[in-house]
């Protein structure tokens, strides 16, 4: 069975974080050796002169924190003949902790995936003074950060870094050539207002040879001002010579952006009372006209709750649901509230509830709790009756389970707005397109569903994106094709169906025109034990590439793809997965992804993938990569919701490393119904 993690809210620290204009924790452009409180997710957006930023930092862990920036220089390309655009990785560990007579140190590296134009290393210490509103920092800096008032030199001459097609690490110039001192102090007149200055290294020698900035002065000054919990506005005087200005937004994933708890308080749990052997008998089990009614009132009082009965089997003593849970973010809610029906429902000798969570027909685990314990501890705390329940493996084998009339077939609809980005494209950097969307499923078993989604284009510009050139099979950078000439499309349109084929075993076949530029078969199969950390997967698809008009047609170019999977959830919220196999243009190799879940939904993940595709043969970028988050309605609407936004940034769509999107691929809802994801989220049940 799963451990219960601390159930204790996470202490979010009250004291704001300030943010450089590069993204990270720091000064005015400069780094400190601050870190964001763990968990915090940032935005900045940043204007001086024709010049523009954005960044997404992340705090990863309570030491790690990672930022993706993306940077308009004006006039910078081609020795100023144009514009010029920058992607760029920093990462920042903090080595040492402040205590009363040492400072925070940290060391970072900035920008050291890529094309290297703000290439720099540091290592910076901050010490807090004054009940911590003032700031003192000082470092060293190499690269960018070693330009002025040089100490020296470390492991001889900094190389020239030849970065090729972009996107490769330059490790060979870490903490290499010019070292240089910089330092700058920050405070905190009062909770809205903070004042900065700092005396920079950096002499912007690349940007004041094509006469972008003028270099005039070593010294920067910055004022932040809260305007409200979550947002910064800045403004600063660059090396006295530029304006400009800064927008930050800082979230939390631990912290709801609304206010839970809004939505109806679930009916109380009716207590038996005292034994009395009539009351309590079981001969009521006798006349099967019971189970029926039984099963009739349950579902719909379950569908009050937004939930649904799918079957039920049913004793003098003990009870199985097979639940499916169409409205809880967290399974433990929908256990918990389940479990409270029966206590309303259920004659007095009904002791033992089992109940089954489900998914596209599938079982995935089952929580078993005692009657008598509800009723006992319904005033305690969520982690008293977890210690009294347990989840299990749910039981493939129960014959007595009835299907609920009524239930299936069902049919599904929906007409909805949506919203892309196109991004890094280096004429226009974000390219959107808005429009409908109706989707529409028909499940004539809880396992066999089809489903499908037709587009419509009202405006957008990603259909006039330049189409990039390619050493391979176009299997994605033929995307602004697609969206100029798919107007409808046919999103998606396909059959599935789901099975559980043995113990531990999932099983997924997809047939039909799985995504916008694919259609074909897919079939995967998952290992995954109810309390293990570990799965292994495999998929195979055959697939074929369809007609730029996204309806009915397919063009030559036909593939069998396929993948062997491996998941490890480390229990601390990280979970690391690798596919290998042979992905869509032909290329063999891996996906290393880790990403970072939170008991609330949250995730935020990066991942990369090497095939044998050589960085000319893929392009600028040399190899895919990206950085990706989810965020669940419930966290930010504050009511219960299944529904979540997912967003996947790659620094480009390229055709290496390509794998044929599918609906419902197995690994993360069935691991989402398993007992760490009800452990973790075990704090709801009373809710």
């Amino acid at each position: 069975m799963a451990a219960l993690p601390n159930l204790a809210a996470a202490e979010i620290s009250t004291v704001s974080t300030s943010y450089n204009i590069i993204g990270m924790p720091g000064l005015v452009d400069l780094p400190t050796a601050e870190v964001a409180p763990d968990s915090e997710f940032v935005l900045t957006y940043v204007q001086y002169g024709p010049q523009a930023r954005g960044a997404l930092t992340f705090q990863v862990t309570p030491r790690l924190t990672a930022s993706f920036r993306y940077t308009k220089l004006a006039m910078f390309g081609g020795g100023g003949a144009y514009d010029y655009y920058d992607r760029s990785f920093d990462v920042r560990f903090r080595l040492l902790n402040e205590s009363k007579y040492l400072p925070a140190v940290s060391i970072g590296l900035n920008d050291f995936i890529g094309t290297g134009v703000y290439s720099s290393e540091y290592i910076v210490a901050t010490k807090s003074l004054l009940d911590n509103r003032l700031r003192v920092t000082g470092g060293l800096g190499w690269g960018r950060l070693g330009g002025r008032n040089s100490l020296g030199q470390t492991f001889g001459s900094r190389p020239v870094w030849d970065y090729g097609e972009g996107g490769t690490l330059s490790a060979g110039q870490w903490f290499r050539g010019d070292f240089a001192p910089f330092g700058g102090i920050s405070y905190q007149v009062n909770d809205k207002l903070t004042l900065k200055a700092e005396y920079s290294s950096d002499i912007y020698a690349r940007e004041a040879d094509v006469g972008i900035l003028e270099y005039k002065s070593p010294l920067s000054f910055g004022i932040d001002y809260k305007l409200s919990p979550i947002t910064n506005l800045s403004l600063f005087y660059l090396n006295g010579e530029t304006l400009g200005a800064q927008m930050t937004m800082q979230f939390n994933a631990r912290r709801p952006a609304a206010r839970s708890g809004l939505e109806k308080a679930p009916l109380p749990v009716a207590p038996r009372g005292s034994y009395d052997a009539k009351t309590w008998s079981a001969d009521w089990i006798s006349d099967p006209t019971n189970k029926t009614d039984l099963q009739k009132l349950l579902s719909a009082e379950l569908a009050k709750d937004g939930q649904g009965l799918e079957a039920m089997s049913l004793s003098g003593h003990a009870v199985e649901l097979r639940v499916i849970n169409n409205r809880y973010f967290s399974p433990a809610q929908a256990v918990g509230r389940a479990s409270r029906l029966l206590t309303r429902v259920m004659p007095a000798s009904v002791e033992t509830f089992r109940i089954t969570l489900t998914e596209r027909g599938l079982p995935l685990s089952s929580v078993v709790v005692k009657r008598s314990d509800l009723e006992r501890l319904e005033n305690a705390s969520s982690s008293e009756i977890f210690k009294h329940a347990e989840i299990v493996e749910a039981d493939l084998g129960n014959k007595d389970l009835v299907r609920t009339p009524d239930v299936f077939p069902r049919f599904k609809w929906s007409l909805t707005p949506y919203a892309e980005l196109s991004l890094f494209d280096p004429d226009n950097p974000v390219r959107t397109e808005v429009g409908i969307r109706a989707a529409a499923s028909y499940e004539i078993t809880p396992s066999l569903i089809l489903s499908g989604a037709v587009t419509k284009s009202i405006w957008g510009n990603i259909g006039t994106g330049e189409v990039a050139p390619t050493n391979i099979q176009p299997v994605r950078t033929h995307g602004p094709i697609y969206a100029q000439q798919g107007d409808p499309a046919i999103e998606h349109l396909t059959a599935a169906w789901y099975a559980r084929p043995g113990k531990n075993l999932y099983s997924r076949v997809t047939v039909g025109y799985l995504e916008s530029m694919f259609g074909g078969a897919s079939a995967e199969l998952l290992w995954k034990p109810v309390d293990s950390r570990l799965a292994l997967g495999a998929e195979v698809a055959w697939v074929k590439q369809r007609d730029y008009d996204q309806l009915f047609g397919f063009q030559d170019y036909s593939t069998t793809t396929g993948h062997v999977s491996a998941y490890y959830d480390w229990n601390n919220g990280f979970i690391s997965t690798v596919h290998a196999g042979k992905y869509l243009a032909g290329d063999w190799g891996a996906t290393l992804a880790v990403d970072r879940k939170f008991n609330n939904g949250w995730t935020v993940g990066a991942y990369a993938t090497i095939t044998d595709i050589s960085a000319e043969e893929y392009g600028e970028g040399s190899f895919d990569k990206g950085i990706r988050f989810t965020i669940p309605l419930e966290w930010a609407l504050g009511q219960p919701s299944k529904g979540k936004s997912v967003t996947d940034i790659q620094s480009l769509a390229r055709d290496g490393g390509a794998r044929v999107e599918v609906e419902g691929r197995l690994f993360e809802w069935v691991n989402d119904g398993h007992g760490d994801a009800l452990a973790s989220r075990w704090g709801k049940f009373w809710r």
